[in-house]
């Protein structure tokens, strides 16, 4: 009897224990999203990975505890999502989750309010949480403050650092009304160098004339080098711009050497000039001209990191006929598995040895890709096709 009992008392304890515990719903995040926005609170998302130490921390030591799962509880609609399985990897995407475990609190329109990250004690996780859910601080979204005019310099860095890997262009805007309103008598830091550096693109933007106001302050943080070279790149880009032929899908080459090479020299123009026809010519689906950029800007390869030389690989293995060509991307993928082997890849290496009519090894890469694959719980799809069309 005293068995059953002490039985009906660890099972009671652990229901007990599980209804104290924020309660995560099991629901697709779209479901999640339109509850929230029913039920007017803001989404709490735990981003984790299966392998990471400190998520299982907070799962185990402080999601767990009653005044934890009280507050998430009653406050917000409550996920858990593996960043690297399933929907996981598209919220990931979406919200530039890089480390875990991250904490997303969004509102019912799906948009970022907040992102944290780390491990927490219980105390400090429901202060965060309590913060970010507090009357004023709800103000609606990031994109919803800063549409009203919001001009608090931290709220304009927090966007910058939350949003700058998922949604650029309005990280972008963060920066330039934040040294808009900073004030010329201020001093920059060290941080908000980085800051402005990170942001500006072009000549064009309202943050050159930050850059090229404040030179003095820039290089004591920067060698004056370092700034002549950067404020070349950006007068690159304007002209990039200019060169482009939108009409017929073109770049106009001389234009391009014979604005350019008197600002930066021939070779770091030639340099950014098949950059340019790389990027512009892959997006625009002209393949011949690609082909023709790759050959020519990767012709000393060994000066290039081998995951670049491998996605030009990759292109010319689904794109490039041209026989010599697909030994190129051979060599370059080789290298790329000679640096450490991946299912991705062996599987480039292996559809090029195919290409190029050397089935024996492309079999052995395409065996070694899909193990890899299966062992890491990644898709073996595009290899096991392979292997297929081998035999």
């Amino acid at each position: 009897m005293k068995k059953i009992i002490s039985g009906i008392s660890i099972f009671c304890s652990v229901i007990i224990s599980a209804q104290e515990a924020i309660q995560f719903q099991e629901i697709p995040f779209k479901d999640i999203i339109a509850k929230a926005k029913k039920e007017k609170k803001l989404v709490f998302i735990d981003a984790y990975a299966s392998w990471c130490g400190p998520c299982k921390l907070m799962e185990k030591n402080v999601f767990t505890q009653k005044n934890v799962g009280d507050y998430f509880n009653s406050s917000f609609i409550n996920a858990r999502f593996d960043m690297e399985k399933g929907e996981g990897k598209e919220i990931a995407a979406k919200y530039g989750v890089r480390s875990y475990p991250t904490y997303l609190f969004l509102n019912g329109e799906g948009d970022l309010v907040s992102q944290n990250s780390g491990y927490m004690d219980a105390g400090m996780f429901v202060a965060m949480a309590q913060n970010i859910n507090a009357p004023g601080n709800s103000k609606g979204s990031l994109k919803e403050r800063f549409a009203n005019g919001e001009k608090d310099p931290e709220f304009l860095i927090n966007i910058m650092k939350l949003t700058s890997g998922s949604d650029f262009d309005f990280a972008k805007k963060a920066s330039e009304r934040y040294f808009e309103n900073k004030k010329k008598t201020d001093a920059l830091s060290k941080d908000e160098i980085g800051l402005l550096l990170y942001f500006v693109k072009s000549t064009e933007d309202p943050n050159y004339n930050i850059f090229t106001s404040r030179k003095a302050e820039i290089i004591k943080f920067l060698p004056e080098e370092t700034y002549k070279e950067f404020d070349a790149q950006l007068k690159l880009t304007k002209i990039v711009e200019q060169s482009i032929d939108e009409k017929n899908k073109r770049i106009n080459d001389d234009f391009f050497m014979k604005t350019a090479e008197p600002l930066v020299g021939k070779e770091a123009a030639t340099a950014k000039l098949n950059q340019t026809k790389l990027s512009y010519y892959e997006q625009n689906a002209n393949f011949p001209e690609f082909e023709k950029a790759a050959l020519d800007y990767y012709k000393n390869a060994d000066t290039f990191e081998p995951n670049e030389l491998l996605r030009a690989a990759w292109v010319f293995s689904d794109h490039v006929k041209t026989p010599a060509s697909l030994k190129k991307a051979t060599e370059w993928a080789e290298k790329s598995v000679m640096r450490g082997e991946t299912p991705e890849n062996t599987y480039i290496l292996a559809k090029l040895y195919f290409l190029t009519g050397n089935k024996e090894m492309a079999k052995n890469y395409a065996e070694m890709s899909k193990n890899m694959a299966i062992q890491t719980n990644k898709d073996a799809k595009l290899a096991t096709e392979l292997l297929n069309q081998i035999k």
